[in-house]
């Protein structure tokens, strides 16, 4: 299939017009992000209904008539598993484009695979298997070479190929809907940013720490992701998990204690130090709060759990689908501690239909 690279602004009209005589497009991007907080967009993947283009965002100064057309509702997006594509799109414009088809959902909703991956749902339905070499190139290096610009315009030849086919199979099915709910809710914009305050919430064992240690360990979350926001550095860079922990737990208030840690770089320590010292010293000061607390079901809940997981692993062999796409194991824990108030998919739109009534007749 052929393709066409995009690196100047005079063929952006010609292009945009034809997108618009599309019903579809598929859509891929390609980024890095090893030593940015946010990924570097750096290749933007379409296919309409007769040609590829990659558009270079390094070589445009301007891509609004790209994104005009991406974000024009009148027409359906198809992407495979977009969540990192979203991110970078919805920073763009603040929100994300829609409708949107995800053929990764599509294909759990056909019974072709869990989170199936894009290789293997490609060669599932079409027979070609895919060359997965060059999935680590830097995509920020100029030029790209002639196999990477290839390799890159594969993802949406192929993408666009079985679209149709497997619009057409969910149909019959009577699943279009359930997939356009899906899709739609991958479309809501907040979910692709971390907003400092809730930093802490990425911290894995914070229920571990005492009232104390976790207020410290959320303060320097929060404190940490605004360095990373504001001078586009990964998190690790600023301060890493390790640490965080370290300085949580033994709460020094001077340079000479937070030294005596030996858990910072003499570079960071400099640079940061008296920072910490102070972020420690304020939460310290602060009302005690707990964030966070492990707590293991008793013997009734233990029992209830396992009752609606059997429930939903009958439903779910029902229709043909994994149980953990019906319902995971943390929304039917929320099902037990907050019953039918639970805030959890389950008890939303489709999969409101076709479960809600049986998992709810399980409970007390």
């Amino acid at each position: 299939m052929s393709h066409a690279l995009i690196t100047d602004s005079d063929s952006l009209p010609r292009l945009c017009e034809r997108w618009q005589q599309s019903r579809f497009l598929a859509v891929d991007t390609e980024f890095v992000r090893v030593d940015t907080y946010y990924p570097k967009l750096c290749l933007i993947q379409v296919r309409d209904e007769q040609q590829t283009s990659l558009i270079d965002p390094l070589a445009l100064p301007d891509l609004t008539p790209v994104l005009d057309v991406l974000y024009e509702p009148g027409r359906i997006k198809v992407f495979h598993a977009p969540g990192q594509d979203l991110e970078i799109l919805a920073r763009l414009r603040s929100t994300c484009p829609a409708p949107l088809f995800d053929t990764q959902i599509a294909a759990t909703l056909l019974g072709l695979g869990d989170q199936i991956g894009y290789a293997g749902l490609i060669e599932r339905r079409i027979g070609i298997v895919l060359d997965k070499s060059l999935s680590r190139t830097d995509w920020s290096r100029r030029p790209l070479r002639d196999a990477e610009l290839a390799y890159a315009a594969a993802d949406v030849d192929h993408l666009a190929e079985i679209y149709p086919a497997l619009e057409h199979a969910l149909a019959e099915r009577g699943r279009l809907s359930w997939l356009a709910e899906d899709c739609a809710r991958l479309c809501e914009p907040d979910q692709y940013v971390t907003h400092a305050e809730d930093a802490w919430k990425r911290l894995k064992g914070l229920a571990r720490l005492s009232v104390r240690e976790q207020m410290v360990a959320v303060a320097l979350a929060t404190w940490r992701e605004q360095q990373a926001q504001t001078r586009d550095r990964p998190r690790k860079w600023i301060l890493d998990d390790d640490p965080l922990y370290r300085i949580a737990q033994r709460q020094p208030q001077t340079l000479e204690q937070l030294e005596q840690l030996s858990v910072l770089p003499p570079k960071t320590l400099g640079r940061f130090g008296s920072a910490l010292c102070e972020i420690v010293a304020q939460a310290l000061a602060g009302p005690e709060r707990e964030y966070a607390r492990d707590e293991e079901p008793d013997a009734a809940q233990k029992a209830l759990l396992k009752k609606l997981q059997a429930r939903i692993q009958s439903i779910a062999a029902e229709l043909g689908l994994p149980a953990s796409f019906l319902a995971p194991r943390a929304e039917l824990m929320r099902l037990v501690r907050d019953g039918a108030d639970a805030d959890a998919n389950v008890l939303r739109g489709w999969r409101r239909d076709v479960c809600a009534d049986a998992l709810l007749q399980c409970l007390p």
